[in-house]
């Protein structure tokens, strides 16, 4: 005990209680800091996690969109690819009213064939499906191979000059078809490979793909190809 002025003072108490206070005060701080470090700690891992879940979802996005887009492009490059075909094949079915009327002109009593010629024509273009007017083709290949081979039988209708400028137009479109064909078929033949893939087959469906028909001739039509001689 002190005793200053009349009064007595516990030094040695008051002392130790501000030592403990102190001592208190830095475990607190410590306590405090501690659980900043924690708190920093949880906040790093929280936005590691959500970058990653971020990338995986661009990632997951990307791919989708992806194979979607692969799925669409097919199909509009099969769809450009049969419009070719279906154009020149238009232009073919233009020409055949000016090279049957030729040969009615010679060969009259050929009228089976000029109907049957017709009826292909006329089935082509009331065909609803690209099958429809692939069976209609393939059936008029081989009649105009027949309307063709007349000549041989008519020595005055090979000498005609329309019937000849006729064949020449004829021969360019088969040309045309022809390549056009081959293109078309290896466009379907991508579509139709990306419709049976794993994945495939899932994008196809969201984007409502579907495979589509081949351009094959018929075995009738591969021996009865429209051949121009001259």
């Amino acid at each position: 005990m002190v005793w200053a002025a009349g009064l007595a003072v516990a030094v040695p108490a008051e002392a130790g209680r501000r030592k403990f206070g102190i001592e208190n005060l830095e475990v607190k701080k410590k306590k405090g800091k501690r659980e900043m470090r924690n708190y920093g700690k949880a906040w790093v891992v929280l936005v590691a996690v959500l970058v990653v879940l971020l990338l995986l979802g661009i990632g997951i996005f990307s791919w989708y969109i992806g194979g979607y887009n692969r799925a669409v492009n097919l199909e509009q490059g099969a769809e450009k690819a049969w419009a070719d075909i279906d154009a020149a094949l238009q232009r073919r079915l233009d020409l055949v009213p000016n090279l049957v009327e030729t040969v009615k002109g010679y060969a009259e009593h050929e009228k089976e064939l000029f109907e049957n010629i017709a009826k292909s024509r006329e089935k082509y273009f009331q065909a609803g499906t690209r099958a429809g007017k692939i069976e209609a083709t393939n059936e008029l290949s081989g009649f105009l191979s027949r309307l063709l081979m007349l000549q041989e039988n008519y020595p005055q209708l090979k000498a005609n000059e329309n019937f000849r400028d006729l064949q020449v137009a004829l021969e360019g479109t088969e040309n045309r078809i022809n390549v056009a064909r081959t293109r078309y078929n290896e466009a379907a033949k991508l579509l139709n490979s990306y419709t049976r893939q794993f994945f495939g087959s899932f994008f196809c469906k969201r984007a409502g793909v579907e495979k589509v028909e081949y351009f094959e001739a018929t075995e009738q039509a591969k021996t009865e190809v429209p051949k121009v001689e001259f």
